[in-house]
């Protein structure tokens, strides 16, 4: 009786072992949760939306005007203001689909402070490498100024902006290339904590998710949507995939 009842132990653990080694995505929401009622991207209301639900994470984009104000806002111009040539009382002002402002990047940390979705931080791109380099400057000292280092991925299209992100946050911030043409081998060397891809790009490159695994790196796509699409990423074991419609993945995991 005891060696059944040992044998019954072992198989139980043996199968609860193997489903504990199924990786299961994590759910970034997009601009945070904006396809809902009273929200918009990049709105205050679609990171409390986003984190309401129960998303591991919500996606925001930042913009340096031109007298140095940080702001959340995804376009490079609001209502025909380049917010990196405009100055911040114009940007502020623009409203937003819900009615809210464009929302300053200290208000925005702000809120996330209180919630408990962690925050991917995308830089965007600056045409002047100089105004890129003070934009993270800005950005580092706030996110340290609120407490938020340990609570932050930063992800952007920006190779140099990838590198001195990676250079100067504080050691361990995972830091992600957006763009799509560095193969895993290159990020690793570059101390990349990974590859946030379209999902085209991984689509093309399959191969490149079980590379990254290999070396210790992981792997989003963007911005993925429809359920085919959703179940690829799941049966390919990627560790994010950022959505507009983060119900949706939820209910498929």
């Amino acid at each position: 009786m005891r060696i059944i009842t040992s044998l019954i132990i072992a198989i139980a653990m043996s199968l609860s072992t193997t489903g504990c080694s199924e990786k299961t995505p994590h759910v970034i929401a997009h601009r945070g949760y904006w396809e809902t009622d009273g929200s918009a991207q990049n709105s205050i209301r679609s990171i409390v939306k986003a984190d309401s639900i129960g998303c591991f994470g919500s996606e925001f984009d930042v913009w340096m005007t031109a007298d140095g104000q940080l702001v959340v806002y995804h376009d490079e111009a609001v209502n025909g203001f380049v917010i990196e040539n405009s100055n911040a009382d114009d940007v502020l002002s623009q409203k937003l689909e819900n009615g809210e402002n464009v929302p300053t990047l200290d208000r925005y940390l702000e809120t996330g402070k209180n919630l408990g979705v962690r925050l991917i931080f995308e830089l965007k791109p600056h045409t002047e490498r100089a105004q890129e380099s003070q934009a993270i400057t800005k950005l580092l000292d706030m996110v340290q100024s609120k407490g938020l280092a340990d609570r932050i991925d930063y992800i952007t299209f920006s190779k140099e902006g990838m590198l001195e992100l990676i250079e100067r946050a504080p050691a361990g911030t995972p830091v992600y290339y957006l763009n799509g043409e560095m193969t895993p081998e290159e990020l690793k060397e570059a101390g990349a904590a990974g590859m946030d891809y379209e999902l085209d790009v991984l689509k093309s490159n399959p191969e490149w998710i079980d590379r990254c695994h290999e070396l210790g790196l992981k792997v989003n796509a963007w911005t993925v949507n429809e359920a085919d699409d959703l179940q690829w990423c799941i049966d390919h074991k990627l560790d994010f995939i950022t959505t507009n419609d983060p119900e949706l993945l939820q209910s498929m995991l």
